[in-house]
């Protein structure tokens, strides 16, 4: 049960840093206590034979604002650091230099970056839907729907070579590079241009 262990640490702590910042002072809780509250804390306090529990009471619940306030910031800040994270992948993935695509078993794109749609000669957006392998030379389509079909059997890493079609400026071959991720729900694509299908 090392979860529950662990999990009991964490409370223990947040309720000692709590009760520290209690003590001091240096506490500024969002929180106020309700009047039901206020009116059970009076009606116990009011007896003499409840005032201890009547002050304890009010002591927990000072306690428990301030572990509430504190597990907020600890939420904001997790939240801060999430989207900066996010952020830098995203910047990362769009501004790459190869050409990077989710796509299906089938070859669908889900999603392509910036240097993707370029190599395409497309708009970023244009590529979600479309097939891949439509890019493609006919006799060439083949070789990239084997590579994702044995990239999805085996979940190794493969690679190819295909010839581009629709290019007005003669030939050009693409290096693609093939890899599950561990959710094993798309395929990840690499993709850049080589010399040739003899040299990539």
């Amino acid at each position: 049960m090392p979860t529950t262990t662990n999990e009991s640490n964490v409370y223990t702590q947040l309720r000692d840093k709590a009760e520290a910042q209690l003590q001091t002072g240096t506490t500024a809780s969002h929180w106020s206590v309700g009047v039901d509250a206020l009116r059970l804390l009076h009606r116990l306090s009011s007896n003499p034979d409840n005032a201890e529990d009547a002050l304890k009471l009010l002591h927990e619940l000072q306690v428990h604002q301030v572990e509430l306030d504190l597990q907020n910031e600890e939420i904001a800040a997790n939240e801060r650091a999430l989207v900066e994270d996010l952020s830098l992948y995203r910047k990362l993935y769009d501004s790459a230099p190869l050409g990077y695509f989710l796509v299906d078993f089938e070859g669908k794109v889900i999603q392509g970056n910036l240097a993707a749609a370029e190599l395409f000669g497309v708009g970023q957006n244009d590529l979600e839907g479309q097939r891949i392998d439509t890019f493609l030379k006919p006799q060439n389509r083949q070789q990239l729907l084997g590579l994702l079909q044995r990239v999805a059997q085996s979940g190794a890493r493969d690679c190819c070579v295909a010839e581009m079609g629709g290019r007005a400026q003669g030939s050009r071959h693409l290096q693609f590079l093939a890899s599950l991720p561990p959710g094993r729900e798309h395929i990840l694509l690499a993709c850049c241009e080589c010399a040739s299908a003899d040299n990539p």
